[in-house]
């Protein structure tokens, strides 16, 4: 059997590592994407099961790049798991905007992952 593959897009080196490392012990195939302009084009190669994506960046707009990938027919259909700062409404406003299929705090992420991926992969 083939191992699920997901993107993590991710600039912050701590929490996006420690991330990677509990989607590979949960057998996923892991792509980090660091520059969040290549998440499409990343998605569309990779053909991931689903999109973990840390917001909060300095360099680039991550709820601009998950409203592409759902605004594309051919990855509309990938769940995406956005992390916000607890507390940064705004922030979660604009991935729920963007498409996001569920948005987690930063402190939740690490210890309830297995959790979010069976709430975010649900077949409706």
């Amino acid at each position: 059997m083939t191992q699920p593959t997901a993107l993590v897009v991710y600039e912050k080196l701590l929490p996006g590592t420690q991330l990677v490392n509990r989607l590979q012990d949960l057998n996923y195939r892991v792509r980090a994407v660091t520059d969040s302009n290549t998440l499409l084009a990343c998605a569309q190669q990779e053909k991931p099961m689903l999109v973990v994506a840390d917001l909060e960046s300095t360099r680039n707009d991550i709820c601009n790049a998950i409203a592409q990938l759902k605004k594309e027919p051919s990855t509309q259909h990938i769940p995406v798991i956005a992390i916000a700062k607890e507390g940064d409404a705004s922030l979660m406003r604009a991935a729920q905007a963007a498409g996001a299929t569920l948005i987690a705090s930063e402190t939740a992420i690490l210890s309830h992952l297995s959790q979010f991926l069976d709430q975010a992969l649900q077949v409706e």
